[in-house]
């Protein structure tokens, strides 16, 4: 493999907050651009991304030859798109699931590929498209790339964040591609296992617990302040687990091959209260790890196991709904948006919203970055590259951005469209 000192480019094309803009970063690729239709996720990438061209609109408004034009990468080769597009659609009776017109993201998505003409794509959605009426999508995708000069990494897989060092049991699909000329990665393997039984491999490292994830993070609920603010500095903090330790990028090795950032790491951020009345507290308290609470259902956390999938609620068009965050294992509370963010694999440097609801969802949405990271790794091999870690140390962006709301986000962004997200 060859050393090279230009990192190899990458595009967003949902980028959200850039889970999945991290991970490609800390295998050794250069986030160049996002696209992110939301304005509030849009700044918040900005923040975390500062050297990043965020574009605030939808797929459907560009070409690639604006792509090329607003992020200044000009001519020079795209190495990978990637994509966590939404997928609404339903196949019709006589009709191709990609003629729906619900699913113009999806045909958005392969035009832009096509434009640009990058090395590798990556496509990540739901497990649901692999099922019943929706398995037609992939037939289709796989159908169209192999006629336009593109190779599928097949079968498709199913790729649980779990067996990737993450601490929650996530699954979704993804499907690689690859220009044809151009070596065709593997699927990532798992580099860590689930505690079972009937699962033994000697080999693997265990998947990190969520006492592993969250038991150094300071208690919330000593904090007033955490009431009305999403952030305290931390004079103390308890002795970090090493995946603790890989979040709060206390070794060289925490940044793998990403820029480092200029952050404050005594200061406890993402972290604003739930003030829960003394009923919903009981409620909690009386919850047995691993089950459901029965009232609100909210999933308690289990001190030795892993989280269940964290969602990210619902946006305004489709009823506003609040993400169902999990009970904290040993304390009568819903975690925070910061104990989402390592139960999600990313490091405490990484910011998000200072409300609930923006920070949960903007969690909730994100592929993992440390299965992100595995599969750009992947892509890198293929590329014959050996990454190196950037002497460049980053400074992060204006921690107004993470408190605007919808509509000093759009200004931020000069919109004039009506937005429909909700505040």
């Amino acid at each position: 493999m060859k050393q090279q000192l230009k990192r190899p480019i990458v595009i967003d094309l949902f980028a959200g907050a850039g889970g999945l803009s991290l991970g490609f970063e800390q295998a050794g690729f250069d986030v160049k651009a996002a696209v992110e239709i939301d304005p509030i996720h849009a700044v918040v990438h900005k923040f975390n991304f500062p050297d990043c061209v965020v574009l605030p609109c939808s797929i459907t408004e560009l070409s690639g030859k604006e792509i090329r034009e607003r992020t200044g990468i000009g001519n020079q080769n795209i190495e990978t798109i990637i994509s966590g597009s939404p997928c609404q659609g339903y196949s019709y009776i006589g009709r191709r699931a990609l003629d729906d017109p619900r699913n113009f993201l999806i045909k958005d998505f392969i035009r832009i590929v096509l434009e640009l003409e990058p090395a590798y794509f990556v496509f990540e959605n739901v497990k649901g498209l692999t099922v019943g009426k929706h398995k037609c999508f992939l037939s289709e995708l796989i159908k169209i790339f192999s006629q336009n000069g593109y190779q599928i990494c097949l079968p498709w897989k199913i790729l649980n964040a779990a067996d990737y060092g993450v601490p929650q049991r996530r699954e979704r699909l993804f499907l690689i591609g690859a220009k044809k000329g151009f070596v065709l990665p593997k699927y990532p393997t798992p580099s860590t296992k689930l505690v079972c039984p009937t699962l033994t491999n000697p080999i693997l490292p265990v998947t990190p617990s969520c006492w592993d994830a969250l038991g150094d993070l300071p208690e919330v609920e000593e904090f007033e302040e955490l009431l009305s603010s999403d952030c305290t500095e931390i004079e103390k903090w308890s002795s970090p687990s090493n995946y603790a330790r890989e979040m709060r990028c206390l070794d060289d090795s925490s940044w793998h091959f990403g820029y480092r950032r200029n952050w404050n790491p005594s200061l406890l951020t993402s972290s604003m209260r739930t003030n829960h009345s003394q009923i919903s507290r009981a409620r909690f308290q009386l919850t047995e790890q691993g089950k459901k609470e029965p009232i609100s259902h909210f999933f308690k956390l289990a001190e030795k196991g892993i989280a269940n999938t964290l969602r990210a609620g619902t946006d305004a068009a489709h009823g506003a709904h609040t993400s169902p965050r999990p009970i904290h294992y040993s304390q009568p509370r819903c975690i925070t948006v910061r104990e989402m963010a390592r139960l999600h694999g990313f490091p405490d440097w990484f910011r998000f919203h200072i409300t609930k609801w923006h920070g949960a969802r903007q969690v909730g949405n994100a592929v993992p970055p440390p299965l992100a990271r595995a599969i750009a790794t992947e892509i890198i091999k293929c590329l014959g590259i050996t990454p190196t870690t950037p002497k460049d140390v980053l400074d992060l962006g204006d921690p107004k951005l993470l408190s605007m709301n919808m509509k000093q986000a759009a200004n931020y962004w000069q919109l004039t469209v009506p937005i429909k997200c909700s505040e």
